[in-house]
């Protein structure tokens, strides 16, 4: 037993020299040695293997799916910084959000082009690793990453580990790697991938984690999500410094900088090295330093006030344009696409681009046969940047306008005082339909888990699916749905047991779901809670919808005509039509903006995992007593609503004296046995 444990902490200790400090100490070949020793005594004492062996790295079952996990803290996107200009605004918001006149220490990162990822350490070991997702739910891909030899299965070094650990990071593939494994593909006959990240999330979602073994990715590591039993330095340059001491792998680009001149020094060095980089990056990333100054300064919807990305340049190339098409979206705005000679740009075959609207299509005088300059706006969205006109062919052909739907043919419009040019035919137009669909069943609206926009797109292409009440008589085609592309039996159950737990979701979510044109998730609540119900709002005039709290005339007038519309009322009588639906009232513990809220003004905070209602479903409950709900935890927050595995935010609350409600205590506030 002791010789095997000598065994693996030597081949952990050598794989982390290897892997991660480039710094090897012994040959391959004695290397080869200590491993097949190993598994020659884990063969022999099989009830001895650990998860955390080096000899359990792969080989790993098959999964038949990737299983969803909801993070303990969200793990949020940034806001970009484009300009140095931007820089500034950054900072002086910062400033200003502390108190303060002296420069702000940060932490400057190099922004890797990979996939977000985290990873869960109990007492040490790797017990979970899950994809950022949307921020709140991501996908768990712990065999995938242990194959990683870059990620450590155990922690280990100088200072106490905390009995939980949540380590954020960033999962790549090297441009080597890259292009080492694009060759194989191809001698192979399979489709290469576009670009570094594409091959790095198509990694991490193989179900044979075997198959992502075979990957050359790597792994950064650049915060913390929560940790627990355990102190963590107050500042961020000292956690990076504790976790490459714990054996995570840290880019050593890091610097500790001050102010706004450190931080455009910083990007102007970086962008020097970005092309002699041995992966790609597309940005960089500045932290505010002291842990204490983020909690002061918090959230703003899905991202830290605390930190930003300032993105590149982007890169750019010319190419020709082969014509233009238009898209239409869920309102019935027409969109210009070109579509182009395929070309690379920063690694990436670009054969569409946006042309945004046709004012921007005016004001660059594109004409189809042009010579254009593409770019990816943000190193993301491509975008045709402008015309080549040295470059123009006599027989470029001037644009016209289209004065009909492309995809139902009725009359288009183009509003007074707006650039964009509109469908007039509303739900009749089946691409407007179609788009309709998928914000109906979209995280944000009903969550129907397992309807993404692919399988709209199937839905409607084998003509199952034509409006959104068709979604709901969906278990009367069970046998035909078993028959789709990629759908097996246990797949259409799910997805059905999706659809029955939908019609549970409250007014509020059912009038965002609709996708009435310019009412958000705020609004649609505010009018949910108003007027209490379907029938009630749907008989309101202009003049009772403009007086709900951030309603005014224009959307007044919109959700008016969307009710008036025949098609859309032809629709909603088939909803009603529909067994066990939640959505036609408010539930009492939604009150109207007329009834008594316990938590009017209140700042509450959700950490943990809730047992008996989703992290959206408990924050719409809250926001229905009147609460606004934070993602952060300070001197503000009126009371923590704490479930199972609550981390940091607990602490914080604590340690400021908030009042922490279990969830057994929020249950009953919600039944109005409890008060606050």
């Amino acid at each position: 037993m002791q010789r095997l444990i000598h065994l693996r902490d030597c081949l952990h200790h050598h794989n982390h020299r290897y892997h991660v400090l480039d710094d090897p100490e012994i040959t391959d070949g004695e290397y080869d040695r200590l491993f097949a020793e190993l598994l020659d005594l884990e063969r022999q004492f099989s009830h001895w293997v650990t998860p955390d062996s080096p000899s359990q790295r792969v080989g790993a079952k098959p999964l038949s799916r990737l299983v969803e996990v909801r993070h303990g803290v969200p793990m949020l996107s940034l806001d970009n910084l484009f300009q140095e200009a931007d820089v500034g605004g950054f900072d002086r918001r910062i400033r200003e959000g502390l108190g303060r006149d002296e420069a702000i220490v940060y932490v400057a990162e190099p922004k890797l082009d990979g996939v977000a990822v985290s990873l869960l350490y109990r007492r040490g070991l790797l017990q979970r690793a899950a994809t950022r997702g949307d921020g709140q739910v991501g996908e768990e891909v712990t065999a995938q990453l242990r194959t990683l030899a870059t990620i450590p299965l155990q922690l280990a070094g100088e200072g106490t580990i905390p009995d939980l650990l949540e380590v954020r990071g960033e999962v790549y593939m090297p441009l080597a790697g890259f292009e080492q494994w694009n060759h194989v593909a191809r001698e192979r006959g399979e489709k290469p991938f576009a670009n570094p990240r594409n091959a790095a999330a198509g990694s991490l979602r193989q179900l044979d984690a075997n198959k992502t073994a075979e990957r050359p990715l790597h792994f950064f590591c650049h915060g913390l999500g929560q940790w627990e039993g355990g102190t963590m330095p107050e500042e961020h340059d000292a956690i990076l410094q504790r976790l490459k001491g714990w054996r995570l792998p840290v880019c050593d680009l890091w610097e500790r900088v001050v102010g706004v001149e450190g931080c455009v020094d910083y990007y102007r060095r970086m962008e020097a090295r970005r092309a002699s980089l041995p992966y790609e990056i597309d940005g960089v990333v500045y932290k505010v330093n002291r842990l204490a100054d983020r909690e002061r300064l918090g959230y703003v919807a899905r991202s830290p006030r605390w930190a930003a990305a300032h993105k590149f340049v982007p890169r750019e190339v010319s190419t020709r344009l082969l014509g233009v098409d238009f898209q239409v979206g869920r309102t019935g705005v027409l969109t210009p696409v070109a579509r182009l000679q395929p070309v690379s740009v920063g690694g990436v075959t670009i054969a569409n681009a946006t042309l945004h609207n046709l004012q921007e299509m005016a004001l660059k005088d594109v004409r189809v046969g042009d010579t254009v300059m593409v770019r990816r706006a943000g190193d993301v969205i491509p975008e045709v940047v402008g015309v080549v006109l040295s470059r123009r062919s006599p027989d470029a052909l001037p644009m016209v306008w289209p004065t009909h739907c492309p995809g139902c043919g009725a009359n288009v419009e183009q509003e007074e005082g707006k650039v964009a040019l509109r469908c007039t035919a509303g739900l009749a137009c089946a691409a407007q339909r179609k788009e309709g669909i998928k914000h109906f069943v979209s995280r944000r609206a009903l969550d129907i888990e397992g309807m993404g926009d692919r399988m709209v797109e199937w839905l409607v292409q084998a003509g199952l699916v034509q409006d959104w009440a068709d979604i709901f008589f969906l278990a009367n085609h069970r046998a035909r749905l078993c028959t789709l592309d990629r759908l097996g039996e246990k797949s259409v159950d799910n997805l059905l047991s999706a659809i029955e737990t939908a019609k549970q979701r409250h007014l509020g979510q059912f009038l965002f779901a609709l996708g009435i044109r310019d009412v958000g998730e705020t609004i649609a609540l505010n009018l949910a809670r108003h007027f209490g119900t379907l029938d009630h709002l749907m008989a309101a005039d202009r003049e009772a919808l403009a007086g709900v709290s951030e309603v005014g005339s224009v959307v007044a007038e919109r959700v008016c005509q969307f009710f008036q519309d025949a098609h859309h009322r032809a629709v909603l009588e088939r909803l009603r039509e529909i067994e066990g639906t939640q959505w036609w009232r408010m539930p009492t513990s939604h009150p109207s903006s007329t009834t008594h809220q316990p938590l009017a003004g209140k700042t509450v905070v959700l950490t943990g995992t809730l047992k008996q209602m989703t992290r959206q479903e408990a924050k719409a409950r809250l926001e229905g007593l009147g609460a606004k709900v934070s993602g952060s935890v300070s001197e503000r927050t009126f009371l923590v609503v704490a479930g199972e595995s609550p981390g940091s935010k607990r602490q914080r609350a604590e340690a400021l004296g908030v009042r922490i409600l279990t969830e057994e205590e929020w249950m009953g506030l919600l039944e109005g046995r409890f008060s606050v």
